[in-house]
């Protein structure tokens, strides 16, 4: 099918002769509360890496420190293009992920059941995160050609667009950036006008497919057991084949509650520090906020998330076109379940599923990816104006 212009393509009248003026309009509160959390997210890097139980290793700090302002270069660069384009090649971007997605179950290195990551030197590279970006921009590039007319053969297509990279990310398998990228589809087919019968439709399949994914093989025998856990709490803690998944949970519940209003101090939680709870640096981060920071810091923490969800969805509304607004309503889906997910998890209200939190756990992927959709959505908004 022939392609036509992304829609709307008009220049602002600001930037007629002055391209530089799309810097008056950036989101100053976005930025300042990404940057805030980003903060708070190496400092609480160096306050998981450092406890007594084990040797200081200042690879941690260093690293995270480093993916952080490699994030706010990606950033500044997914700001400045005009992401209409960036949509121009977003084919390529689709269409070179999902071949990274392929490669890394041939050939790419194993992690806690999961075969998800290159090795390069000292770094890891995980394409499913960086899959999360390429669905939304490719899903969007093929959506505002149909404007809006979405017939049962387009909303094969789409399907198509969001079903691959989630399929490749199960078979490694990946569960929760798989059900973070089923988000992100779904939101987008809302975004870009598919009719409510075919979404309930969609939901039926959904759950239809969830059931036989976890009744396959698919999944690891431990990723079954969270699942279970989080099912029955109580029962799965007096038994023993399933302690080990109860572990992560029941630790994290000590250190949260144990913070209190006010928490134990910076560097200071007692939990954190003997690393009780494991992976507290990567996707249970949020444990050492609540034992050290107290619900004061945590419900900051998550007043800043706030924030940023809230000027997300401002800027999605504000959007010149219908590319702008699908963009920012995939990049909000994303982040909206991954903190409620993560967050979730910790407390246990939410099963854990191994999905990092934004901005603030370990990691170079997911914190590059996050400041490249953070990127993208600034630019929506410097470029809102007709």
């Amino acid at each position: 099918m022939a392609t036509v212009p992304i829609t709307r393509r008009r220049p602002l009248t600001s930037m007629r002769h002055d391209p530089s003026a799309v810097w008056h309009h950036v989101d100053g509160v976005m930025a300042a509360c990404l940057l805030a959390v980003s903060a708070l997210g190496v400092l609480m890097v160096y306050s998981s890496t450092r406890g007594a139980s084990a040797p200081f290793d200042s690879s941690f700090l260093t690293k995270q420190a480093f993916f952080m302002a490699l994030g706010l270069v990606a950033a500044t660069v997914a700001a400045v293009i005009d992401y209409h384009k960036i949509l121009d090649v977003a084919p390529m971007i689709y269409g070179g992920t999902v071949l990274l997605l392929v490669a890394v179950i041939l050939v790419g290195s194993s992690r806690s059941g999961t075969q998800g990551w290159f090795q390069l030197g000292p770094f890891q590279l995980q394409p499913s995160e960086f899959a999360k970006i390429a669905l939304i921009l490719g899903f969007t590039y093929l959506a505002v050609q149909f404007h809006g007319d979405i017939d049962l053969r387009r909303l094969a297509a789409l399907l198509a667009v969001g079903g691959v990279p989630i399929v490749l990310v199960l078979l490694q398998p990946d569960l929760g950036t798989a059900l973070v990228s089923v988000c992100i589809t779904f939101s987008l087919l809302v975004a870009a006008g598919v009719r409510g019968r075919y979404l309930v439709l969609l939901g039926v399949l959904a759950v239809l497919f969830a059931t036989l994914v976890l009744t396959s093989g698919v999944l690891d025998d431990y990723q079954k057991d969270r699942l279970t856990v989080f099912a029955n709490q109580e029962q799965s803690q007096s038994q023993a084949e399933y302690r080990g998944a109860a572990w992560n949970l029941e630790q994290s519940k000590i250190a949260i509650g144990s913070g209190g209003l006010t928490g134990k101090g910076l560097f200071n939680g007692p939990q954190t520090r003997s690393g009780r709870v494991p992976e507290q640096h990567t996707d249970f981060i949020f444990t050492a906020v609540g034992e050290e920071l107290g619900l004061v810091g945590a419900a900051g923490l998550l007043g800043l998330y706030g924030v940023i969800v809230w000027r997300i969805w401002r800027t999605a509304q504000l959007a010149r076109d219908d590319a702008g607004t699908m963009i920012c309503m995939g990049v909000l889906a994303m982040f909206v379940f991954q903190i409620f997910e993560n967050v979730g998890m910790t407390m246990g209200i939410m099963p854990i599923t191994g999905i990092p939190l934004p901005f603030l756990s370990y990691g170079g992927s997911s914190v590059i990816m996050g400041f490249i959709g953070m990127g993208l959505v600034l630019n929506v908004h410097m470029r809102r104006f007709r």
